[in-house]
């Protein structure tokens, strides 16, 4: 039997897009002969659909949109199997009798589900059992998790079908378990010929690698082929890398879809020896896919938005260079307005370089300077400031200007603004609020400092793509004169190892300090600089999340805590 992994791109709440998509890949793979073709968990009304799963209408249209896949695949000889949510209710009563009445399983509103649809009939509604509630997952919050799963039949082929974290739970993999039941242990005693899982398996550094080993081990322990469908695209600050997989019953791979790109693959799982391995090219390292997935988070996110358009502030740092060179892939040249802002402390240096990269990017290159503005707005102060030294209001009322400024360009042209911060400076809140942090999208908000340098020297692997001046000069925001970074902050190559541990992994202070040679009072300092930066994280923009623990919706802190270190 040929099956066909199809992973598009589905939007949250566009059935009708969503349906198009799916028909399209549908008849294609039908096309290529493909007796089934295998669509990822939620596809039909995208992923993740958050609280609208509460909205009775979302549920309701959620059922329609199943009909409706039924209906214009009938006359395909293709079988679709794909993931959707549906109301978690049940019949109470007797049928056909007055008291019949609906009522929720478990309170839960919703239920996780695969459908089966083949000739315009519902072979099989399949439920998720295991329910994540953990970093970006909040599954238990909606879901009713399903009862008792049964394999199903096409042609006489024997399918176990199960969703994204049925198979994350394998006893002989995982070190620790964080479910007592193994749903894939139910389905093996039914003896299936195939097992077959749908995933919106998020990405993250490392994630391609961990799943494929483990969807391997799987296949190895029950001796069956192994087939997962993944989404691709960007949700919110989610980005799904696709990946899709075929692994035959000895745990290796006969056949792999593109990463950050719809694609389909046809493979027949039982005869793997008929046709050639089908396996599309990769990311060939960490640094390269962290790339493509920020030019896909960011795609998806200003045109699912109903936009078109971006705008970059650019400083003539290394910073707002990765931004305007990953919006100028995301969206086209044509697309991406870089501004200039220089202000009494800018160096023409910095004027310079960011014309360069304009010119490298083919983007459009805008200088408006604000020492005027500067000027303004320290005259109207300057009465309640009397007898008082310039400090930090003044370099903040700078990154406020530059915010209002790319604010008032992007009301007037309809274009998001990009943020540029990295993810060292969200740490330890060396951002300004409603300045530097304005705008719609943290783009690089998951990448600490030394990952920007190493992806912009993945950039420059074939020619300047960020100017060498640009790569070459000490990190400064330039709002004082002679400003560097390490004014305030340790070196980065220190506090990125610092931060990466604390955030990522919540290891101790002391755990830190000993592990990496540091002492223990400049880890604490660091410690303390991160907690008291959490009011300025949750007003920022979502962002783009490329590591196992990103700041945002998976990592969930109070702003009003004490916190000993």
């Amino acid at each position: 039997m040929k099956i066909a992994l199809a992973q598009i791109n589905p939007t949250v709440g566009d059935f009708s897009g969503n349906l198009e998509k799916i028909v399209a890949a549908s008849r294609r793979a039908a096309t290529l002969g493909a007796r089934l073709t295998v669509f990822s968990e939620l596809v039909i009304c995208g992923y993740p659909p958050a609280d609208f799963l509460e909205k009775p209408s979302f549920l309701a249209r959620c059922r329609t949109a199943v009909d409706e896949l039924a209906a214009a695949t009938r006359e395909l000889q293709t079988a679709v199997l794909a993931g959707v949510a549906l109301p978690a209710e049940r019949e109470t009563g007797k049928p056909g009798s007055p008291a019949t009445g609906r009522r929720r399983w478990g309170g839960k509103p919703a239920v996780n589900a695969a459908v089966l649809l083949d000739g315009g009939r519902l072979l099989l509604e399949q439920h998720k059992r295991l329910l994540p509630f953990y970093d970006v997952f909040d599954e238990q919050r909606y879901f009713a998790a399903s009862r008792p799963q049964q394999v199903v039949e096409l042609d006489g082929v024997r399918l176990a079908i199960t969703i994204c974290e049925d198979a994350w739970n394998d006893k002989n993999f995982w070190p620790r378990r964080l479910y007592k039941v193994d749903p894939m242990e139910e389905l093996m005693r039914q003896q299936p010929a195939v097992h077959i899982n749908l995933s919106s398996s998020p990405f993250w550094h490392g994630k391609r690698a961990i799943r494929r080993e483990m969807l391997a081990a799987i296949a190895r322990r029950d001796g069956v082929p192994v087939l997962m469908c993944n989404q691709v695209g960007g949700n919110d600050s989610l980005i799904f890398d696709g990946s899709s997989l075929a692994l035959n019953a000895r745990g290796e791979l006969i056949a792999q879809a593109a990463s950050f790109e719809e694609d389909l693959v046809v493979v027949d799982p039982l005869n793997p020896g008929v046709d050639a391995p089908v396996l599309a090219a990769q990311a060939e390292d960490d640094t390269a896919a962290a790339y493509q997935a920020l030019v896909l988070g960011t795609r998806d996110y200003v045109r699912k938005c109903g936009f078109r358009k971006a705008l970059v502030g650019l400083s003539g740092g290394i910073d707002s260079a990765l931004v305007a060179a990953i919006a100028k892939d995301a969206l086209g040249a044509e697309n991406v307005l870089g501004i200039g802002m220089p202000s009494p402390y800018s160096s023409a240096g910095s004027i310079d370089d960011s014309r360069q990269l304009a010119a490298n990017l083919g983007i459009r290159y805008e200088v408006i300077g604000i020492s005027g503005l500067f000027g303004e707005y320290t005259r109207a102060l300057e009465p309640l400031f009397a007898g008082m030294k310039p400090d930090t209001t003044e370099e903040n009322i700078q990154s406020r200007i530059r915010g209002c400024v790319l604010m008032a360009l992007s009301n007037k042209f309809s274009a998001l603004v990009l943020t540029t911060g990295n993810k060292s400076e969200m740490a330890v809140g060396y951002c300004t609020l409603y300045g530097d942090m304005v705008g719609a999208l943290a783009v690089i908000g998951d990448l600490v400092k030394t990952r920007v340098y190493a992806v912009c020297r993945w950039l420059n692997r074939s020619g300047e793509v960020i100017p060498q001046a640009v790569l070459e000069k000490p990190p400064s925001a330039e709002l004082r004169p002679d400003q560097k970074d390490i004014d305030s902050l340790p070196p980065y190559e220190v506090l990125d190892p610092i931060l990466e541990a604390y955030v990522e992994r919540y290891e101790t202070p002391e755990r830190i300090a000993l592990e990496h040679g540091f002492s223990l009072e400049l880890v604490q300092q660091v410690v303390r600089l991160v907690e008291r930066s959490e009011y300025k994280r949750q007003q920022a923009a979502p962002v783009l999340k490329v590591t196992s623990k990103s700041f945002g919706m998976g990592r969930r802190f109070p702003i009003a805590v004490k916190v000993q270190v």
